[in-house]
């Protein structure tokens, strides 16, 4: 995998994080997801050596706060960021290119699952109708003399009606496959944004839409 931060980048970008406020080692993580939008966090491993080597450096100092630990800039810090203020630019700039990156790449995933899934489909569909137009024939063979069945839309009639249900059904399962995993990607995408009432708002419109199809069923 392409490294996500150039060389000594990341060392930098903790210490601009922190010259904003003093974080724990997780918020830390968590800020640094934030700027991905979900598509990358750094672990731990990642994480707190730097830390302990900034520590080192005298750039910054930490504290117990409980039973976590908060790490806090230094004037020494602060003084070592606002020399490479610049490199900040090219740094951001970095962040956005691994986002985008990051993102191509989870949608390419998501889109191998979506044909896969289709393909799978597809494959369930002909199985559907290979055995409906068996049990059909059998039918027509074993009921030749029942004419009157046949021309009242008997079972040639019920049959075609059950292959169109099961395409349909299979249609419909895509459907909400697609529209999951779209979402989904969309609320990884901006994590750290997502509150409270875009969860209300997406279970009162799924709601609804459930009510609405099922309304469409009973009326056959």
């Amino acid at each position: 995998m392409t490294p996500v931060f150039a060389h000594g980048s990341l060392r930098l970008y903790l210490l601009a994080l922190l010259a904003e406020q003093s974080r724990h080692g997780y918020e830390l993580i968590q800020a640094l997801s934030d700027q991905f939008g979900g598509t990358y966090t750094p672990s731990a491993g990642t994480i707190y050596p730097r830390l302990a080597k900034l520590e080192e450096e005298g750039l910054v100092t930490k504290a117990a706060d409980g039973r976590k630990t908060v790490y806090e800039i230094t004037d020494a810090g602060r003084a070592e960021l606002e020399s490479r203020r610049h490199e900040l630019d090219d740094i951001e700039n970095e962040v956005t290119d691994s986002v985008r990156r990051l993102a191509d790449g989870v949608r390419a995933e998501v889109n191998d699952a979506m044909r896969s899934l289709r393909a799978e489909l597809a494959s369930a569909a002909r199985e559907a109708k290979r055995a409906a137009t068996t049990t059909t024939a059998g039918a027509a063979g074993g009921g030749a003399g029942s004419g009157a069945a046949g021309a009242t839309g008997g079972p040639g009639s019920s049959d075609a009606d059950r292959i169109e249900s099961e395409r349909a059904l299979q249609e419909a399962d895509l459907a909400i496959a697609e529209f999951r995993q779209q979402l989904r990607t969309d609320l990884r995408t901006h994590r750290g944004r997502v509150r409270a009432e875009s969860v209300t708002l997406l279970k009162a419109r799924l709601s609804q839409v459930r009510a609405d199809v099922l309304a469409t069923l009973s009326e056959r």
